[in-house]
């Protein structure tokens, strides 16, 4: 493999479709696959996938509530599928028999389904850490996670994109330490934990030949092959648009996904917000416990002080370590997750909202009575 940092991504159009079959047949529970190609130049190659194999859940439950917490149970298993030590087997089972038949069979990466945006979790970083690490297995370093939004596809546009973790995220995660020391030390940022890298769908050349003539009728007359490349390239039939236009993106109807990504902003927002109220609890408790200690300290001196006055032993000053526990610092992982969330929903808003906004000036003499255009 080549030592280039990655660049892109290329996806072969059969890979996109198992893609989008596999996760839109198990929406809403969480899909994830194993992704095989290869590394060419600063160029990763997905030539294929399968999909990790999971548990069914049981028929045979009681109550609505149980229900739900099955489903919700399915659901981590699911999302931890990647990084599952029988996943490992069986992908590693999948690979030897990928070279029998003597196709690409490196590892470069795992995929992954999402709703609305709603990817950007412990599962997902975990996941890429696992591929991404030196130790890990496929490609190690020169892995990527792809992420296919359902919901966002449902609406008229493909939504996938390929992922890698920052190489200042990953120190930071195998130290474990997220502390507002240590992240202000390596200068690490919300925007710093995913990189995206630009993705291509590549289609073969007789995919690409079936494309162009889509649009045309078929042929009622016997049809002249061409005999060389430049009456191939000048045949009209094969220089036509690949499809015909798609009238489908004036719809104005975008009420629901709009308002659900709004809805789900507002609750990022508020788990922010408790986070950071989580975070100034710590600082009041640390701050209490020093002041106790610091009182401590300050009568211990002033005992030490009349002991060694009266010729006496003075007492242990560091004492204090026994008698008083200062509160552990939480980590701030998830406010940082939390945040790059918040940014992903704040982009999805932005992104869509754009193309409305025309659509919306294009017809406002139809949506407002009185107004002339």
């Amino acid at each position: 493999m080549a030592d280039a940092a990655l660049k892109s991504v290329q996806v072969e159009a059969l890979v996109v479709m198992k893609l989008i079959k596999h996760c839109t047949s198990t929406h809403p529970t969480t899909a994830t696959g194993f992704l095989v190609g290869m590394d060419v130049n600063s160029t990763l190659q997905i030539t294929n996938s399968f999909p990790f194999p999971t548990v069914d859940a049981p028929t045979n439950t009681s109550t609505d509530d149980h229900n739900q917490h099955q489903s919700n149970k399915n659901d981590n298993h699911a999302a931890a599928a990647p990084r599952a030590k029988s996943n490992t087997t069986y992908q590693n089972e999948m690979i030897k028999l990928l070279r029998e038949v003597n196709v690409d069979a490196n590892g470069v990466g795992w995929y992954t389904s999402t709703s609305m945006g709603n990817f950007v979790n412990l599962n997902t970083i975990e996941n890429q850490f696992f591929w991404q690490r030196e130790e890990g297995v496929g490609a190690g370093s020169r892995c990527v996670g792809l992420v296919f939004d359902t919901a966002r596809s449902a609406v008229g546009g493909l939504s996938l994109r390929a992922y890698r973790l920052s190489e200042g995220f990953v120190k930071a995660y195998k130290e474990g330490k997220f502390t507002v020391e240590a992240i202000q030390k390596s200068s690490l940022r919300y925007q710093d934990i995913l990189v995206e890298l630009p993705l291509t769908i590549h289609n073969s050349h007789l995919l690409t030949s079936l494309l162009h003539q889509i649009p045309s009728q078929p042929s009622t007359e016997e049809l002249t092959l061409p005999s060389t490349i430049k009456s191939l390239r000048s045949n009209p039939e094969l220089t036509l648009p690949s499809l015909c236009p798609n009238y489908d993106t004036l719809d104005l109807s975008i009420d629901p996904f709009l308002e659900k990504t709004c809805d789900l902003l507002l609750d990022s927002i508020e788990t922010h917000h408790t986070e950071l109220n989580n975070h100034q609890y710590y600082q009041r408790s640390l701050a209490r416990e020093q002041a106790k200690i610091t009182a401590w300290q300050t009568k211990r001196k002033a005992e030490n002080g009349a002991r060694v006055a009266a010729k006496q032993t003075p007492l242990p000053e560091d004492e204090w370590v026994k008698l008083f526990k200062l509160p552990t610092e939480p980590s701030r992982l998830e406010i940082l997750l939390n945040s790059r969330q918040v940014e992903q929903y704040a982009r999805q808003v932005d992104g869509f909202t754009a193309g409305v906004s025309g659509k919306m000036f294009a017809v406002r003499s139809n949506l407002l009575p009185g107004e002339s255009s």
